[in-house]
């Protein structure tokens, strides 16, 4: 089970979640809001390298290549 970063897009607020699966959808805890995922830190390739070109966000690119 990850440790994902999220930040409220209501009160702006930043945390820390430990979730069950990547697509879980992650409250607020201060104002109950659904959260966002934040992408930040070094995204590597499904070999281990790191990728240069990579968000980090999946749903928007075509895969690590």
């Amino acid at each position: 089970m990850p440790i994902l970063q999220y930040r409220c897009p209501s009160c702006g607020k930043k945390f820390d979640e430990l979730v069950k699966k990547f697509s879980n959808e992650v409250r607020c805890p201060d104002c109950g809001a659904v959260a966002e995922r934040l992408y930040s830190g070094e995204m590597f390739s499904a070999t281990g390298k790191p990728s240069k070109k990579c968000s980090g966000n999946c749903k928007t690119c075509s895969g690590c290549k």
